[in-house]
């Protein structure tokens, strides 16, 4: 062989050295915030194993299922660029709802007393309908005033939080706990089918619809590019309104199924319930690499950002944390996990 062309792969083989390095590098930035959550987890891990048990991990992502959906709803609005705040008052809007309708014949306070044993699916389907309504008038507000997404949202909340309070203040409640759930309800939360409970199926579904809602259709593919570039997304012919009015739509159906499904699960509702819920969802998207510039994201990150988040969540308890102690770590990772992504964007310009 040559020396030139001893020379030549001596090259190249550095080079590809180097631009390994270089691409450990730029992942290890990437995913900086992931991989310290990761340790986070194996620190928790350690102090307490028995968290590893198969039924603690279970639970755990029997608790993060309804989060799942909720996390995919806020995807939509996070990929143009925005965020839902109302999405945790919307949880508690579609818990009560659901709730209200679907308690035993027997139980001593229902919400209706005179009402009978109705049809599983229509409290359901209410409790949704209502919360995309919600969702589109939110996204109405965006596309057409060019109110900001945190502001629009920011309304909502208070409007849903008042609208719920006062419902689930009605004689003869007045603002009692909801309690005394139909079986055939709860089962959806805390049922399962052999070892696999039936919520993680629901959140499993949903994922794989939200996949293929981004990834193989054309209203996917315009909820990316208005969040890319919402001025080359009109040039181009989307239609910006429509957009914006369906993904906010999806965003509410999304968050009020995990609403029921979290009423389902833990057997009542309150009108506080996902009170606070929207910020881990935030999180958990941002955590899972859905970038808050708008444009960036996928499902499988999102996932992966809510079950370890969720697990970080349930870890500090399980290896007793002060409750106070775990909003400022929760708190941190929200920032950090913001800065980031602002970082990435930044130095991408």
């Amino acid at each position: 062989m040559s020396g030139r062309r001893v020379k030549q792969m001596r090259t190249q083989a550095i080079g590809g050295f180097l631009f390994g390095k270089k691409s450990l590098k730029e992942f290890v930035m990437d995913k900086a915030i992931f991989l310290v959550l990761l340790m986070l987890v194996i620190v928790i891990a350690i102090i307490n194993p028995r968290i590893l048990r198969v039924q603690v991990l279970r639970d755990i992502l029997m608790m993060s299922s309804t989060k799942i959906i909720m996390a995919l709803g806020m995807m939509f609005v996070i990929l143009t660029g925005g965020v839902d705040l109302g999405g945790g008052r919307m949880v508690g809007m579609a818990a009560v709802i659901s709730a209200s309708m679907l308690q035993t014949s027997d139980y001593v306070r229902r919400f209706y007393p005179e009402l009978g044993q109705i049809p599983l699916l229509i409290p359901i389907l209410l409790a949704v309908i209502v919360g995309t309504l919600f969702g589109m008038m939110n996204g109405m507000i965006v596309a057409k005033f060019k109110v900001p997404a945190f502001i629009a949202t920011l309304s909502s909340m208070l409007i849903i939080y008042g609208v719920n309070s006062i419902y689930f203040n009605m004689p003869p409640n007045n603002s009692q706990p909801i309690g005394g759930l139909r079986p055939d309800f709860t089962y959806l939360g805390s049922g399962s089918i052999g070892f696999i409970p039936v919520i993680v199926i629901f959140a499993a579904i949903v994922s794989i619809i939200v996949w293929f809602i981004l990834n193989k259709t054309v209203f996917g593919k315009n909820v990316y590019a208005v969040g890319g570039n919402p001025e080359a997304a009109a040039v181009s012919g989307i239609n910006i309104t429509k957009t914006l009015v369906g993904l906010f739509g999806l965003c509410g159906f999304l968050i009020s199924l995990s609403g029921v499904l979290e009423a389902a699960r833990t057997g009542g509702a309150t009108n506080n319930y996902g009170s606070g819920y929207e910020l881990d969802a935030i999180a958990s998207c941002v955590v899972g690499g859905v970038s808050t510039t708008g444009g960036v994201g996928t499902v499988s990150g999102v996932i992966a950002g809510v079950i370890i988040f969720s697990f970080i969540n349930y870890g500090l308890t399980f290896v007793g944390v002060n409750p106070y102690w775990q909003n400022i770590i929760k708190g941190i990772i929200i920032v950090s996990a913001v800065s980031f992504d602002i970082r990435k964007y930044v130095q991408k310009k």
